[in-house]
C-alpha cells in the first residue's frame, strides 16, 4: 500500500503530488484532532493508566500490581490489603468491560489512589482497611479502549466484536435478542480471553462482595439480570438496603434487580455469574454517569408521570422499559437500559454524542464523578463488612418494619403484588422501611394501595 502511494506521487506532476500529499497529512491531522488526549486531556490513555498504577505501586506499600498478558492487550490487576490486617470482606471490582465507558477505569484509578491514601477521605481509611481487602481489574477491555482513545467514542465491544458482559456462562445464549453488534454474546460462553481471565481471577479471589462498574445512565443494580420477574433471594433485603442507603447519598437514581428494573432479560452477565456460581454473598452493578441534561430530563419525566398518577410505576410488575417509560430510554443506551424495539449500535451513533453520554465532558464533572463514586465504593465495602461481622443485626436492620396503617410485613418487598419496588428514592423508601413520619408520604402510600 505504501509503495502504491509512493508510485502515485512519483507519477504526478509536482503540484498534483503536493495536493495528494497535503490530503494525506490533513487526514492524519484530522484523526489526531479527534483523539481523546487532545479533546479531553484530563483522561488517561491505556498506557498512561498502566504507568500511573506502576508509579502508585512504588509509593503504596499495601498495593500489589500484576499485569496479565492477553492477545487483546495487557490487563492490570490491583490487590490492596492493609498491613497485618485480617479482613472479613473481600471486595472484587471490575472496571472497563465496555471500551467507550472511559469513566469506569478512571474511577477505578481514583479509587486505588483513595485506598492508598492519596485521594479522598483519609480519616476513614484505616477502619475500612481493617475489615476490607480489595482486588480490582482497572481496565478490562484495553484493546478496544485504545481505539476509543483515538476518537472511536462509540465502541463498546472487545477487539473480537464481543460484548464482554454478555459472555459469562450464566443463562448464556447464542441468541442476541437485541440483534445488534453491541450486544453480541460471542460464539460460546467464556469464548474471549478477557472473560476467561476475569473468571480465573474472581474464582481464585472468591470475593464476599462483587461490583462491576459501567456508565451510560445512572442506576444501581443487584441480581438478577437475566430474570425480569424476581429479585435475588440470598441477602435480598440486605442488598436492597445497601443500595437504598448508598443511592440516597451518591446517586438518587433507580435501583433494584437489574432485569426487573429494565424490563427484559440480560443473559450472560458477570453480575449473575458471580452471585450464582461463586455464591458470593453480595453482588452489585453500578452505572455511574450520563449526560447531566439527559439525567435531569429523565428525572423531570419521572416526576411528571408520577404526579399524573402513574400508579403502574409503583407496581411490582412495572419496570423501566415499560411502554409508559420506554421513550425515556430510546436515546439513552447503557449497559442494561436498552430496548428490543430499537437496538443501539455504534453504526448509528455520533462519536461526540457517545462521549458525552457515557463520560463527563468537562474536567470539573470528571473530578466530581470519580470522587463521588470512589466514596460510594468505600461505603458499599464498609456496609458489606458490617453485615458480615454482624449478620443478625444486618438482617434485622434490613427488614421492612410492619406498619399498622399499611400492614407491611417483613416479606412484603418481594411477595406483595401491589408493593412498590421503585419509588421516590429519597423519601418513599423511608416510609416503606418505617423510618419516615411524614403524614403526606403516608397519605401517598395509602392512596397507592387503595387503587
Amino acid at each position: 500500500m505504501q509503495l502504491s502511494k509512493a508510485l502515485l506521487l512519483a507519477c504526478l506532476m509536482p503540484s498534483e503530488a503536493a495536493v495528494v500529499k497535503r490530503g494525506f497529512l490533513r487526514e492524519s491531522a484530522s484523526s489526531q484532532s479527534h483523539a481523546m488526549s487532545v479533546l479531553y486531556p484530563y483522561y488517561h490513555t491505556t498506557a498512561a493508566l498502566h504507568d500511573e498504577l506502576v508509579a502508585l505501586a512504588g509509593r503504596c506499600s499495601i498495593m500489589k500490581l500484576d499485569t496479565h498478558e492477553t492477545v487483546n492487550g495487557n490487563i492490570d490487576v490491583v490487590t490492596i490489603k492493609g498491613e497485618g490486617s485480617e479482613p472479613i470482606n473481600r471486595n472484587f471490582l471490575l472496571f472497563g468491560e465496555h471500551a467507550r465507558e472511559l469513566i469506569s477505569p478512571e474511577s477505578g484509578l481514583h479509587f486505588t489512589k483513595t485506598l492508598c491514601g492519596e485521594a479522598g477521605n483519609k480519616d476513614r481509611l484505616a477502619s475500612i482497611l481493617k475489615d476490607n481487602e480489595f482486588q480490582m481489574v482497572i481496565n478490562g477491555n484495553p484493546g478496544s479502549r485504545a481505539k476509543v482513545e483515538t476518537g472511536d467514542f462509540c465502541l463498546r465491544v472487545s477487539p473480537n466484536g464481543v460484548d464482554l458482559n454478555r459472555n459469562w456462562d450464566e443463562e448464556w445464549s447464542s441468541d442476541n435478542p437485541f440483534g445488534g453488534a453491541d450486544t453480541n454474546p460471542g460464539p460460546s460462553a467464556f469464548s474471549e480471553p478477557e472473560t476467561i481471565l476475569f473468571k480465573e481471577l474472581v474464582s481464585k479471589y472468591d470475593p464476599t462482595n462483587f461490583l462491576t462498574v459501567h456508565s451510560g445512565t445512572k442506576g444501581m443494580y443487584m441480581p438478577w439480570a437475566y430474570d425480569m420477574h424476581h429479585l435475588a433471594k440470598r441477602n435480598q433485603p440486605q442488598m436492597l438496603k445497601i443500595l437504598r442507603d448508598v443511592d440516597q447519598k451518591h446517586c438518587e437514581c433507580p435501583f433494584g434487580a437489574a432485569g426487573k428494573e429494565v424490563g427484559y432479560a440480560c443473559p450472560g452477565t458477570c453480575l449473575d455469574w458471580v452471585y450464582d456460581k461463586l455464591q458470593t454473598p453480595y453482588a452489585f452493578a453500578f452505572e455511574i454517569y450520563t449526560d447531566p441534561e439527559q439525567n435531569e430530563d429523565l428525572k423531570e419525566r419521572f416526576d411528571q408521570k408520577i404526579s399524573q398518577g402513574m400508579g403502574a410505576f409503583y407496581q411490582k410488575s412495572s419496570h423501566l422499559a415499560d411502554d409508559d417509560f420506554k421513550d425515556l430510554f430510546t436515546d439513552k443506551p447503557s449497559d442494561f437500559v436498552q430496548l428490543k424495539s430499537k437496538t443501539h449500535t455504534t453504526n448509528h451513533m455520533d462519536p461526540e454524542w457517545c462521549f458525552g453520554n457515557f463520560n463527563p465532558g468537562t474536567e470539573e464533572r470528571f473530578q466530581a464523578t470519580v470522587e463521588n463514586w470512589s466514596a460510594a465504593y468505600l461505603d458499599v465495602a464498609e456496609k458489606v463488612a458490617f453485615n458480615l461481622k454482624h449478620p443478625e443485626k444486618a438482617e434485622i436492620a434490613a427488614q421492612p418494619k410492619k406498619d399498622s396503617k399499611l400492614g407491611l410485613a417483613a416479606e412484603s418487598i418481594d411477595m406483595s403484588p401491589k408493593l412498590p419496588v421503585s419509588f421516590d428514592y429519597s423519601s418513599a423508601l423511608d416510609t416503606y422501611m418505617g423510618t419516615s413520619n411524614s403524614a403526606s408520604e403516608m397519605e401517598k402510600m395509602n392512596s397507592l394501595f387503595s387503587k
